[in-house]
């Protein structure tokens, strides 16, 4: 269809699933996920000259968990959006301690850790996979979770 760069409706029909599912879990909120997975896919409009389609899925699942990651960053800078939406989900959640648990966890890292750890961790990807999606090497990916491990000092941050 398009004489350069990716082609957009193909990679929709054969990717937009496995996006939205992806968005789905980590947003856990239907219309934020589905708003997100467009997001993606004019992600890959805006830039499609520059991108290789090499490794389509790797690229899109990382655009989505990107994406999908800031959502809830961005939510939880602004919790006084219509509908508090972040008070919601805490309402919801069976584990109340889990959300403050992780942003205690996270708050020393940089967002790019978080990403690791969420791509290793919960979606079960390898150091190598996480590396390459991350622009790291192997080391710098344990590194990186390595030190999510350590408990900082009493009162240090």
């Amino acid at each position: 269809m398009e004489p350069t760069g990716l082609d957009i409706e193909a990679l929709y029909e054969r990717y937009g699933p496995m996006v939205l599912r992806r968005c789905r879990f980590l947003l856990r909120d239907e219309d934020r996920a589905l708003d997100t997975t467009h997001d993606v896919f004019v992600q890959l409009l805006r830039h499609r000259e520059r991108l290789s389609g090499k490794h389509p899925s790797s690229l899109l699942f990382t655009i989505a968990t990107r994406l999908s990651l800031n959502r809830l960053r961005d939510s939880r800078r602004d919790p006084d959006l219509p509908g508090d939406e972040i008070l919601q989900r805490v309402a919801r959640h069976p584990d109340l301690d889990a959300p403050l648990l992780l942003d205690r966890l996270f708050r020393r890292h940089p967002e790019s850790t978080r990403t690791m750890a969420v791509l290793h961790y919960v979606d079960g990807m390898t150091l190598e996979q996480v590396g390459r999606e991350c622009g790291l090497s192997v080391s710098g990916v344990r590194k990186r979770l390595r030190a999510l491990r350590v408990v900082p000092a009493e009162g240090a941050r």
